[in-house]
């Protein structure tokens, strides 16, 4: 197995969970934050539900300019951002050969002009996954707090028993 057939799969499994996630928030409560440090419910959400769409960018441009949002949208559309992005992002894969991904050079762009990270199509998007698994999970630790039910995600939660 390749390592874009490996990141495939483990897209097509984590693109629903990240789904659940989201549609566990309480749309009333996204300025949530546990501290004033912390970021809140709704740039976390906004950060994930537009995820999918970067990594497109990644693959058809090899370039991302990374400009901060001055707002976030509803849920409802960042939850429907999701979902149209995890099912591009899986036709991208799918139709991308394991010589871009190893070798196609990717940029992430400052607002000033400044590289801030290159690497390979392949490296770039692992990164961005592992980063949107973790602030999913920063997500996930909000959601009892503001009222929510935790879905289960790698397993039971005390509100979701999953599977099982």
């Amino acid at each position: 197995m390749t390592s874009r057939e490996h990141f495939l799969m483990a897209i097509k499994a984590e693109g629903p969970t990240f789904g659940k996630v989201l549609a566990a928030l309480p749309a009333n409560k996204l300025d949530y934050t546990p501290h004033p440090k912390s970021r809140t419910a709704h740039s976390l959400a906004a950060q994930l539900g537009f995820t999918p769409s970067i990594m497109v960018d990644v693959i058809n441009s090899g370039k991302i300019n990374f400009n901060p949002p001055a707002g976030y949208p509803p849920l409802d559309q960042i939850q429907a951002a999701g979902k149209a992005g995890h099912e591009t992002l899986v036709a991208s894969l799918e139709s991308l050969d394991d010589k871009t991904w190893d070798s196609k050079k990717a940029q992430m762009v400052a607002p000033d002009g400044k590289v801030i990270w290159e690497d390979t199509v392949g490296n770039m998007l692992w990164g961005f996954l592992f980063d949107a698994v973790h602030h999913r999970g920063q997500l996930s630790a909000y959601i009892r707090p503001m009222g929510g039910k935790v879905p289960s995600i790698y397993g039971p939660s005390a509100d979701d028993p999953g599977n099982m």
